[in-house]
């Protein structure tokens, strides 16, 4: 009988939970039903949705999109405090794949659930960007406390991209005033919040932030007017936010061509956000393809720079390999041709010092079991296939990527998107800016004439180690760094190898019956020329940090096989990506402005000078593939004017002005 009382108990209650889901889902259809009548045709449309329920929503923005013609882009910013809810998403898509895959039904259903399970969606902190629907569909999911997540997330200044819909629909997590405000910072005017809520108290807290309350049934309703006092409050929230922002200004482009100086994966990528965003580009390649400096190594890892407290960096790096591997699923789904293996990365130690670094990041995190976990001895070698026998930390969603295959593609792409033409063979040797214009040199041809290309409103410098070679950019603080990959053939033990290894050095699995292992660095070589000490210096690497392995032997660089690049490195090791600074007035500024309470007041006060119109995507260091694709999106935000998908700390972070502001700001000489 207790057996029984029990089972009807259960029953009881998850009939209970059945309703409470059954009426959180109406209330999304009647949310999406009714923003499809009101929405205008052919503008883009931007929601934002507090709370994350259940994997249906999320289908149900992907197919709202696919089968309106008169939307040609959304935008959706999901805010969710609740970790798990996407464990609970991740465990449902995979239960709708298996029962669903043999129906003709439900092909569109199943073909935005195939979009969703490729994402690959983590529990890290931060925001997920989501590109879908070949980049029509943009959801962004912000993990973490949702006032946080709100207050962190920066509005433009104008309009134009801001939300036009919001929907709350969690009765057991009603908004408070501080975060309608936030909330109503990311608004357009005309912005409606749809609501369950119906008490009179939580409506004026509502009409209060200018919000018109829209009902999700008959006993609500929206008065469909916003409070002009509340507008210019609105107004001024964004205001007040970009005042604080001012050392690191985000100025968006102007309307007309943009500008690309650059052939790798930086600029290629550039090219695609902005051909999903409709924009005409013109990039200009020094090289006769794509791909013939940095970008053009064989493989290429790719996998997340953690660090034991992860902090802005390690949480930016997370975030890049995500959008990474969703760029690559996205264009290999699509038909592209990109060599890749997303085997896992494997992490060990080559000393004592090392080792205790890797033990520091493994145990000082809960992280999530998809960024990293920690490997037993005998399990590194289970994973790589060969043995290893070494303790370490295994990166799950890591693997290796052909560069040049996935800078091509990325162009190709944007390409059959938009007005996308590449210019090869163009080194531009100098760039100068008139009557706010921007105007691009090329060296002189056989007749000794310059060639002028412009003029563009928009100019964006992302050719890796030429990034510092023009008079506005030359104090920019990136160092080159030489590097050169071995390219090794695969036979032995050595071709069973099933993981990327890092460790004093990297060795990637095979590819065309060729493993990469390297690579040496050398700041600011004097020469792009082979170098048979580096490439013993490769081999040597690997036998520092797998002693006594027996595959070590099959590793043959007799054949002198390897390719030389130049990675462009900050300091911080994090990119550079925004507004260029004008580094001869602020230079000038600081001559009357340095070493006083009066002088931080100075810099925290004005607006941080710059080149209008000029924009810096560089300093991808030596996880570009990691790092630069999700720059690369940031960047194409900032420049169309659209709330960016990165906190203030992480934009803070990959600002160009960086260097100089983080001493000025805090009174501390350059």
């Amino acid at each position: 009988m207790p057996k029984v009382r029990h089972r009807v108990n259960s029953l009881t209650k998850e009939r209970e939970e059945k309703t409470v889901n059954s009426g959180k889902t109406g209330h999304f259809d009647s949310f999406i039903a009714q923003i499809g009548k009101k929405h205008p045709t052919n503008k883009c449309l931007s929601l934002g949705i507090i709370g994350l329920d259940d994997v249906q929503q999320l289908l149900s923005l992907i197919l709202l999109q696919q089968k309106s013609e008169a939307m040609p882009r959304l935008n959706v910013k999901v805010f969710e405090a609740d970790y798990s809810a996407l464990t609970k998403i991740n465990l449902a898509l995979k239960a709708p794949l298996n029962s669903q895959k043999n129906s003709v039904s439900h092909a569109e259903k199943h073909a935005a659930i195939k979009q969703l399970s490729d994402t690959e969606l983590v529990t890290i902190p931060g925001c997920q960007r989501l590109i879908l629907n070949q980049g029509d569909c943009v959801i962004d999911l912000y993990l973490g406390d949702i006032h946080s997540s709100l207050s962190n997330t920066f509005a433009p200044t104008h309009a134009a991209h801001l939300i036009d819909h919001w929907l709350h629909h969690s009765p057991a997590q009603p908004l408070n005033e501080a975060q309608l405000w936030q909330m109503a910072k990311l608004s357009s005017n005309k912005a409606n919040l749809y609501s369950v809520l119906v008490s009179s108290a939580e409506a004026k807290i509502a009409a209060m932030a200018g919000f018109a309350l829209a009902g999700l049934d008959s006993t609500v309703n929206a008065d469909g007017s916003n409070d002009h006092i509340a507008l210019q409050e609105r107004s001024a929230l964004r205001q007040a936010q970009s005042n604080t922002f001012q050392h690191y200004p985000l100025s968006p482009a102007q309307d007309g061509a943009i500008a690309i100086i650059g052939g790798g994966i930086a600029s290629t990528h550039l090219a695609l956000s902005l051909a999903e965003r409709n924009k005409t580009v013109r990039l200009f390649c020094q090289d006769n393809s794509f791909a013939q400096q940095a970008s053009g190594n064989k493989q290429g890892a790719v996998y997340p720079l953690l660090t034991p407290d992860n902090g802005t960096l390690s949480q930016y790096y997370q975030q890049g390999l995500l959008f990474s591997r969703r760029r690559l699923t996205a264009l290999v789904n699509e038909g592209f041709s990109v060599a890749h293996e997303l085997c896992g990365v494997l992490h060990t130690g080559h000393d004592e010092r090392s080792r205790a670094r890797i033990e520091r990041i493994i145990a000082s995190q809960g992280w999530p079991e998809k960024i990293a976990h920690r490997v037993s001895a005998k399990e590194s070698s289970e994973l790589a296939g060969i043995d290893i026998n070494k303790e370490g930390v295994f990166y799950p969603l890591g693997g290796w990527i052909s560069p040049p295959q996935f800078t091509q593609a990325a162009f190709d792409k944007a390409a059959r998107l938009s007005d996308v033409r590449a210019l090869f063979n163009c080194n531009i040797n100098r760039i100068e800016q008139q009557d706010g214009d921007w105007y691009l040199y090329q060296s002189p041809q056989n007749d000794g004439n310059e060639i002028v290309h412009g003029p563009f409103a928009t100019l964006v410098l992302a050719n890796g180690h030429g990034l510092t070679q023009f008079e506005q950019s030359k104090h920019l603080p990136a160092t080159g760094f030489r590097g050169q990959v071995s390219h090794v053939p695969a036979r032995n033990e050595l071709a069973k190898l099933d993981t990327v290894l890092c460790s004093h050095g990297y060795l990637t699995p095979s590819n065309n019956q060729l493993h990469c292992t390297g690579a040496s660095y050398i700041k600011d070589p004097k020469t792009l020329a082979y170098s048979s000490t580096e490439q013993l210096e490769n081999f040597k690497k690997m036998q520092h940090s797998y002693v006594d392995k027996s595959w070590v032997d099959d590793i043959d660089i007799s054949g002198h096989s390897a390719r030389v690049g130049v990675r462009m490195v900050t300091r911080d090791h994090a990119p550079m990506m925004g507004c260029a600074p004008d580094t001869d007035k602020l230079l000038e500024s600081y001559q009357q402005h340095q070493h006083t309470k009066e002088s931080i007041l100075f810099w925290k006060g004005n607006p941080a000078p710059t080149y209008k119109g000029l924009f810096i995507l560089g300093g991808l260091g030596s996880r570009g593939i990691t790092s630069g694709p999700l720059a690369a999106e940031v960047l194409a935000a900032q420049l169309c004017g659209e709330v960016i998908p990165l906190d203030k700390d992480t934009l803070a972070l990959l600002n160009p002005n960086r260097m100089w502001m983080r001493k000025l700001i805090k009174g501390k000489a350059l």
